[in-house]
């Protein structure tokens, strides 16, 4: 790849995920509405079931996303396409079960799997509905992230919105999670691997930071860098207060704590 194909790859991928991701498939919306019937790709239209489901699916080899089911999985021919990313602005969600091990000790295997599935599937369920893109299920942990070419730009707002109803649900499902919510640059694209296999991630310094405040976060809490709750436009001062030192972070982090 030649320095001037990179550099085009990676203004790809920025517009696409900050901008309008989908605006090259704003000219099928009008043929795809005509196919039956609901549910739809959120941004072009498609059809995931029914007959209409397998004219895309035959014809554009559309389906859901593995990212978000509310979206096609455009991401994922993208990425096969244009191999590589860029920094990119983002928010970034990491939830995982407190005390899991001495949780496994009480229960049997089975109970165990079955308080880790209710887990994914009340959490992956509050993501996609707020337009976020899982990242992983691994282990006792979700992490998720937004951007504005998803979300809207109202995105950090949404991930502190997904933050705050996961907190709640998990109360009520007796599940006990702690969450970390941050807003910064991060590398966001297509990692290969020796197999040929592509994986849509983030990395870098912001997305540590994001995983070290959901590790501090005890269950019900939410701990939120500042940053992140002044670009979601929340009133700081209605939290809790914290400077952490951080793993890996060289300097104290300030954040808010949400108690649910």
């Amino acid at each position: 790849m030649t320095h001037d194909d990179h550099i085009n790859v990676e203004q790809l991928w920025r517009e696409w995920f900050t901008t309008d991701a989908y605006s090259v498939e704003k000219r099928l919306i009008r043929r795809f509405r005509h196919l039956p019937h609901d549910p739809r790709c959120k941004f072009c239209g498609a059809p995931f079931e029914g007959i209409g489901s397998l004219f895309v699916r035959a014809v554009y080899s559309k389906k859901r996303s593995t990212l978000n089911p509310r979206f096609c999985n455009i991401c994922e021919h993208f990425a096969s396409a244009n191999p590589g990313g860029a920094e990119v602005a983002m928010s970034m969600l990491f939830a995982d079960v407190r005390g899991s091990t001495a949780l496994s000790e009480q229960m049997s295997p089975m109970e165990f799997s079955r308080l880790i599935n209710r887990f994914y599937i009340e959490s992956t369920k509050i993501i996609t509905h707020e337009d976020g893109l899982v990242e992983k299920l691994a282990g006792d942990a979700v992490a998720a992230f937004w951007g504005a070419g998803f979300a809207g730009p109202q995105y950090v707002k949404r991930t502190l919105d997904a933050a705050q109803k996961m907190s709640m649900i998990m109360k009520e499902q007796n599940i006990p999670v702690g969450i970390g919510v941050h807003a910064g640059v991060a590398f966001f694209g297509a990692m290969g691997a020796a197999d040929g296999l592509i994986n849509i991630s983030a990395i870098g310094d912001e997305v540590n930071l994001a995983a070290r405040l959901a590790s501090k976060a005890a269950a019900g809490e939410i701990v939120v860098s500042e940053k992140a709750l002044d670009e979601a436009g929340a009133d700081a001062s209605a939290y809790e207060s914290k400077s952490l030192e951080l793993k890996g972070i060289s300097e104290p982090v300030r954040v808010r704590v949400i108690h649910g």
